[in-house]
Protein backbone atom coordinates (compact mmCIF):
# COMPACT_ATOMS: atom_id res chain seq x y z
CA UNK A 1 0.00 0.00 0.00
CA UNK A 2 1.07 3.82 0.00
CA UNK A 3 3.16 4.86 2.14
CA UNK A 4 4.15 1.66 3.47
CA UNK A 5 7.88 1.10 4.65
CA UNK A 6 8.17 -3.10 3.57
CA UNK A 7 11.41 -4.34 4.38
CA UNK A 8 12.54 -7.80 2.47
CA UNK A 9 14.62 -10.04 4.52
CA UNK A 10 15.88 -13.97 3.74
CA UNK A 11 19.28 -15.86 3.36
CA UNK A 12 21.25 -15.32 -0.34
CA UNK A 13 19.25 -16.35 -3.24
CA UNK A 14 15.90 -16.20 -1.78
CA UNK A 15 14.84 -13.87 -4.33
CA UNK A 16 14.95 -10.28 -2.24
CA UNK A 17 17.29 -8.21 -5.51
CA UNK A 18 14.99 -10.18 -8.23
CA UNK A 19 12.03 -9.27 -6.62
CA UNK A 20 13.29 -5.44 -6.67
CA UNK A 21 14.37 -5.72 -10.13
CA UNK A 22 10.98 -7.23 -11.52
CA UNK A 23 9.11 -4.35 -10.08
CA UNK A 24 11.47 -2.00 -11.65
CA UNK A 25 10.65 -3.93 -15.10
CA UNK A 26 14.96 -4.90 -14.89
CA UNK A 27 13.59 -8.78 -14.94
CA UNK A 28 10.68 -9.54 -16.91
CA UNK A 29 8.41 -12.54 -14.70
CA UNK A 30 7.78 -15.34 -16.36
CA UNK A 31 3.77 -15.28 -15.22
CA UNK A 32 1.86 -13.15 -13.22
CA UNK A 33 1.92 -8.96 -13.30
CA UNK A 34 3.42 -6.51 -11.39
CA UNK A 35 0.64 -3.51 -10.74
CA UNK A 36 1.88 0.25 -9.72
CA UNK A 37 0.02 3.02 -8.95
CA UNK A 38 -3.02 1.00 -10.34
CA UNK A 39 -1.58 -0.15 -13.42
CA UNK A 40 0.08 -2.84 -14.78
CA UNK A 41 3.98 -2.43 -15.72
CA UNK A 42 3.10 -4.75 -19.03
CA UNK A 43 1.26 -1.33 -20.18
CA UNK A 44 4.01 1.24 -19.17
CA UNK A 45 7.21 1.63 -21.51
CA UNK A 46 9.98 0.23 -18.81
CA UNK A 47 12.35 3.52 -19.07
CA UNK A 48 9.41 5.92 -18.02
CA UNK A 49 8.99 3.14 -15.41
CA UNK A 50 11.78 3.82 -14.21
CA UNK A 51 12.12 7.26 -14.39
CA UNK A 52 9.39 7.15 -11.67
CA UNK A 53 10.38 4.76 -9.16
CA UNK A 54 14.03 5.86 -7.05
CA UNK A 55 16.63 2.95 -6.75
CA UNK A 56 19.35 2.94 -4.29
CA UNK A 57 22.51 0.08 -4.64
CA UNK A 58 24.73 -1.01 -2.11
CA UNK A 59 27.91 0.49 -4.12
CA UNK A 60 25.95 3.64 -4.76
CA UNK A 61 26.83 3.66 -8.53
CA UNK A 62 27.47 7.14 -9.15
CA UNK A 63 29.14 8.18 -11.98
CA UNK A 64 33.11 8.46 -10.99
CA UNK A 65 33.28 11.48 -13.64
CA UNK A 66 30.65 13.47 -13.19
CA UNK A 67 30.47 16.29 -10.00
CA UNK A 68 27.42 15.35 -7.18
CA UNK A 69 25.11 18.44 -8.74
CA UNK A 70 25.14 16.62 -11.65
CA UNK A 71 25.01 13.18 -10.73
CA UNK A 72 21.98 14.22 -8.44
CA UNK A 73 20.49 16.07 -11.74
CA UNK A 74 20.75 12.87 -13.90
CA UNK A 75 16.98 12.60 -13.62
CA UNK A 76 15.37 16.03 -13.91
CA UNK A 77 17.73 16.10 -17.16
CA UNK A 78 16.13 13.41 -18.29
CA UNK A 79 12.47 14.64 -17.53
CA UNK A 80 13.70 17.63 -19.56
CA UNK A 81 13.62 20.40 -16.13
CA UNK A 82 14.96 23.58 -17.11
CA UNK A 83 18.41 24.37 -15.37
CA UNK A 84 16.87 27.15 -12.73
CA UNK A 85 14.72 24.01 -11.60
CA UNK A 86 17.24 21.54 -11.42
CA UNK A 87 19.59 23.81 -9.60
CA UNK A 88 17.28 24.49 -6.93
CA UNK A 89 16.13 20.41 -6.99
CA UNK A 90 19.78 19.54 -6.24
CA UNK A 91 20.19 22.42 -3.21
CA UNK A 92 16.76 21.13 -1.67
CA UNK A 93 17.72 17.06 -2.36
CA UNK A 94 21.49 18.29 -0.74
CA UNK A 95 19.81 19.99 2.52
CA UNK A 96 16.92 16.74 2.66
CA UNK A 97 19.92 14.13 3.01
CA UNK A 98 22.04 16.27 5.42
CA UNK A 99 24.38 17.59 3.26
CA UNK A 100 26.54 20.96 2.93
CA UNK A 101 26.12 22.69 -0.03
CA UNK A 102 29.89 22.64 -0.78
CA UNK A 103 29.85 18.88 -1.70
CA UNK A 104 27.73 19.65 -4.88
CA UNK A 105 30.84 20.59 -7.17
CA UNK A 106 32.95 17.72 -5.56
CA UNK A 107 33.48 14.35 -7.37
CA UNK A 108 31.98 10.95 -5.90
CA UNK A 109 35.91 9.89 -5.02
CA UNK A 110 36.49 13.07 -2.76
CA UNK A 111 33.18 11.85 -0.25
CA UNK A 112 33.32 9.23 2.35
CA UNK A 113 31.43 6.43 1.90
CA UNK A 114 28.26 7.52 4.11
CA UNK A 115 28.41 10.95 2.31
CA UNK A 116 28.28 8.61 -1.06
CA UNK A 117 24.93 7.31 0.10
CA UNK A 118 23.31 9.96 0.69
CA UNK A 119 24.58 10.95 -2.83
CA UNK A 120 22.62 8.23 -3.96
CA UNK A 121 19.37 8.72 -2.17
CA UNK A 122 19.24 11.68 -3.54
CA UNK A 123 19.89 10.77 -6.58
CA UNK A 124 17.27 8.60 -6.65
CA UNK A 125 15.02 11.42 -5.43
CA UNK A 126 15.51 13.97 -8.10
CA UNK A 127 12.80 13.26 -10.07
CA UNK A 128 10.08 13.17 -7.15
CA UNK A 129 9.39 9.56 -7.36
CA UNK A 130 6.74 7.91 -5.50
CA UNK A 131 8.54 4.91 -4.64
CA UNK A 132 11.71 3.69 -3.74
CA UNK A 133 13.29 0.37 -4.16
CA UNK A 134 16.74 -0.09 -2.09
CA UNK A 135 18.30 -2.80 -1.98
CA UNK A 136 20.72 -3.09 0.88
CA UNK A 137 21.66 0.59 0.64
CA UNK A 138 23.58 0.41 3.95
CA UNK A 139 25.45 -2.49 4.02
CA UNK A 140 28.71 -1.38 3.35
CA UNK A 141 29.00 1.56 5.92
CA UNK A 142 30.28 1.44 9.43
CA UNK A 143 27.32 0.67 12.05
CA UNK A 144 27.39 4.51 13.42
CA UNK A 145 27.19 5.81 9.99
CA UNK A 146 25.03 3.12 9.07
CA UNK A 147 22.53 3.68 11.84
CA UNK A 148 22.74 7.43 11.16
CA UNK A 149 21.64 7.08 7.35
CA UNK A 150 19.46 4.95 8.15
CA UNK A 151 17.12 6.60 10.54
CA UNK A 152 17.68 9.95 8.31
CA UNK A 153 16.71 7.85 5.43
CA UNK A 154 13.05 6.93 8.01
CA UNK A 155 12.57 10.67 8.25
CA UNK A 156 12.40 11.42 4.56
CA UNK A 157 10.00 8.73 4.03
CA UNK A 158 7.97 9.58 6.30
CA UNK A 159 8.45 13.38 5.21
CA UNK A 160 7.92 12.77 1.59
CA UNK A 161 5.35 10.16 2.37
CA UNK A 162 7.06 7.49 -0.04
CA UNK A 163 7.03 4.28 -0.46
CA UNK A 164 9.59 1.88 0.03
CA UNK A 165 10.31 -1.43 -0.34
CA UNK A 166 13.73 -2.57 1.43
CA UNK A 167 16.50 -5.69 1.05
CA UNK A 168 18.24 -6.17 4.07
CA UNK A 169 20.14 -8.62 5.43
CA UNK A 170 20.11 -7.11 8.99
CA UNK A 171 16.75 -8.12 10.67
CA UNK A 172 16.89 -5.61 13.49
CA UNK A 173 17.37 -3.23 10.82
CA UNK A 174 14.13 -4.70 9.25
CA UNK A 175 12.31 -4.38 12.56
CA UNK A 176 13.21 -1.07 13.73
CA UNK A 177 12.30 0.35 10.44
CA UNK A 178 9.41 -1.33 8.47
CA UNK A 179 6.00 -0.74 8.62
CA UNK A 180 6.13 -5.10 6.94
CA UNK A 181 8.77 -7.35 7.19
CA UNK A 182 8.68 -9.90 4.07
CA UNK A 183 10.31 -12.94 4.76
CA UNK A 184 11.34 -15.03 2.04
CA UNK A 185 13.54 -17.95 0.98
CA UNK A 186 13.89 -19.74 -2.33
CA UNK A 187 11.66 -17.20 -3.89
CA UNK A 188 8.96 -18.01 -1.65
CA UNK A 189 6.68 -15.75 0.83
CA UNK A 190 7.53 -17.46 4.36
CA UNK A 191 5.51 -14.56 6.34
CA UNK A 192 4.23 -11.00 5.59
CA UNK A 193 3.89 -9.23 8.67
CA UNK A 194 4.19 -6.26 10.90
CA UNK A 195 7.15 -6.53 13.06
CA UNK A 196 5.14 -6.54 16.60
CA UNK A 197 3.05 -9.37 15.03
CA UNK A 198 6.47 -11.07 13.92
CA UNK A 199 8.02 -10.68 17.41
CA UNK A 200 5.51 -12.00 18.87
CA UNK A 201 5.73 -15.24 17.29
CA UNK A 202 5.42 -17.35 14.05
CA UNK A 203 4.58 -20.98 13.06
CA UNK A 204 7.23 -21.05 10.51
CA UNK A 205 10.29 -22.67 12.25
CA UNK A 206 12.83 -20.59 9.66
CA UNK A 207 10.99 -17.33 10.43
CA UNK A 208 10.88 -18.18 14.00
CA UNK A 209 14.68 -18.47 14.30
CA UNK A 210 15.26 -15.65 12.27
CA UNK A 211 13.23 -13.44 14.40
CA UNK A 212 14.59 -14.64 17.39
CA UNK A 213 18.35 -13.64 16.60
CA UNK A 214 17.90 -10.09 17.74
CA UNK A 215 15.83 -10.82 20.49
CA UNK A 216 18.46 -12.98 22.11
CA UNK A 217 21.68 -10.38 21.11
CA UNK A 218 19.76 -8.14 22.45
CA UNK A 219 19.29 -10.55 26.20
CA UNK A 220 22.85 -11.22 25.65
CA UNK A 221 24.08 -7.35 25.67
CA UNK A 222 21.60 -6.50 28.65
CA UNK A 223 23.35 -9.90 30.31
CA UNK A 224 26.68 -8.20 29.89
CA UNK A 225 25.60 -4.58 31.15
CA UNK A 226 24.06 -6.39 33.93
CA UNK A 227 27.40 -8.34 34.94
CA UNK A 228 29.57 -4.45 33.71
CA UNK A 229 27.51 -2.62 36.13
Amino acid sequence: PRGQFVALVGGSGSGKTTLLKTINGLITQEVGEVWILGRSTADVDPSALRRTIGYVFQDVGLFPHMTVRENIAIGPRLEMWDKARTEARVAELLSLVALPGSVAERLPAALSGGQRQRVGVARALAAGPAIMLMDEPFGALDPIVRDALARDYLRLHRTLNLTTMMVTHDIMEALRLADRVVVLQAGKILADDTPRALLAGHSDPTVRTLIEMPKRQADEVSALAGAAA
